[in-house]
């Protein structure tokens, strides 16, 4: 299975993961301070910004466009629990 390595810029650690792993679960098993209130009906608290490696990430889906317009996003912010690590990426906090 391909890897793919994600470093969190607010912890300055990088971790080799399988591709398609979500950013979040990768965010909860590290203790980086991505905050997501998802299991409580907060959709949009889990919005990262990428730094590097935009690319490197699974394509939003519509529902994520969605989410991030109505949180004024900008334009490399996705959803930790929506964006799936294809490749090398870094990412923090948004």
């Amino acid at each position: 299975m391909p890897k793919a390595k994600i470093t969190f810029e607010d912890i300055h650690q990088t971790v080799n993961v399988p591709a398609g792993t979500r950013v979040i679960e990768v965010s909860e098993k590290i203790g980086a301070s991505i905050i997501y209130g998802c299991r409580e009906g907060d959709c949009g608290t889990c919005m990262m910004h990428v730094v590097e490696g935009w690319n490197n990430l699974t394509e939003p889906s519509v529902l994520e466009e969605k989410v991030l317009r109505e949180n004024m996003a900008n334009r490399h912010d996705r959803l930790a629990c929506q964006a799936q690590i294809l490749g090398d990426c870094r990412v923090k906090p948004a």
